[in-house]
């Protein structure tokens, strides 16, 4: 039986996202990512760049396991810097925090290596990375929530011209910290997002304090969505 990484929830969610001739996954760890996109057809090639000896050289016995060497290349380096420019369509990044993956994507961007399209998952608020994408000339394309320790939020960026239309008619500070199109389509996550940012800057808001501002957002996503402070009991924990 040819061998099948297993991906959790989140990972699933990123491979729903892809699908490109040459694609490069960041910080591939063990390429069960790489391996996932190759068998289920949504790539034809792939480049895994991961950091670190360890996760790499178990990527390349993975990698010979799945019998996919002639598929998946898999180099050593830090964040985009082993890539050529133009030498792949897309590329992926999970499971860092949204700061550092938007500094990577940057950095790549800069360098020339980053083509026209990201798919990421970040462990923390996204505001980082969509604020990235708008000053990048990126489009938010998908975003979307996966349950699990916390909703994981996962975000696919296309290359476009112009301003981002998926933030028109929104109330901007909201739409960056919660999500445009999770706000348009109520996403059922988003109740636990806002009850936990509610519950971390209620009690530290005061008129020139950030917290303040950030209050304030959670205030007009609520407004937006027609729901209440009370609402957010509900949220599940």
């Amino acid at each position: 039986m040819t061998f099948q990484p297993r991906l959790d929830a989140r990972l699933e969610m990123v491979l729903s996202l892809i699908r490109a001739e040459v694609h490069a996954d960041i910080g591939t760890d063990h390429a069960g990512l790489p391996i996932r996109l190759v068998q289920t057809g949504r790539v034809r090639r792939c480049i895994g760049v991961e950091l670190n000896a360890a996760p790499l050289e178990l990527a390349h016995r993975q990698v010979a396991r799945a019998g996919l060497g002639g598929q998946i290349e898999l180099r050593q380096g830090d964040g985009l810097a082993p890539l050529g420019p133009g030498e792949v369509d897309s590329v992926s990044m999970t499971g860092l925090g949204a700061g550092t993956i938007a500094g990577v994507l940057e950095r790549g961007r800069q360098g020339g290596q980053l083509p026209g399209r990201a798919v990421v998952q970040c462990n923390d608020s996204p505001l980082a990375l969509r604020s990235w994408a708008r000053e990048a000339g990126y489009w938010l394309e998908a975003e979307t929530l996966v349950d699990g320790y916390w909703p994981y939020p996962v975000l696919a960026f296309t290359r476009a011209a112009g301003p981002d239309p998926a933030y028109d008619d929104l109330p901007l500070d909201a739409a960056l910290r919660f999500g445009p199109q999770l706000l348009r389509e109520h996403h059922p996550l988003l109740r636990r997002v806002l009850a936990d940012a509610y519950g971390r800057y209620a009690p530290a808001a005061a008129p020139g304090r950030s917290a303040q501002r950030e209050l304030d957002a959670v205030l007009e996503a609520l407004a937006y969505l027609g729901w209440t402070v009370a609402d957010l009991s509900s949220a599940e924990q």
